[in-house]
């Protein structure tokens, strides 16, 4: 199975994107599902959104091409299993 590739973007690609990004690797892996997953700046995501199979991000992004899910919840705790499904339905 090919790995998928991840991005997790936030303002700064540092905080946030951490907290959320710790917890896309877990579901992940209790999904079977390998994958990339990468952290970023919102601002980067024009050059690396290319080769990724899914964006996460705790901020205002949309692209055409790519599924993007904005997962406040992570950092809420409000609705995360809804978007935790979400990522692993897209992936599989």
């Amino acid at each position: 199975m090919n790995k998928k590739h991840v991005l997790i973007a936030c303002g700064t690609g540092v905080a946030t994107s951490t907290v959320v990004s710790m917890r896309v690797k877990e579901e992940l892996e209790k999904n079977n599902i390998p994958a990339i997953v990468e952290q970023c700046k919102v601002a980067e995501l024009p050059s690396k959104v290319g080769n990724a199979d899914l964006v996460v991000t705790t901020t205002a992004y949309t692209n055409e091409d790519i599924p993007v899910i904005r997962a406040l919840s992570f950092l809420t705790g409000v609705g995360i299993e809804e978007d935790v499904q979400k990522i692993v339905e897209i992936l599989k």
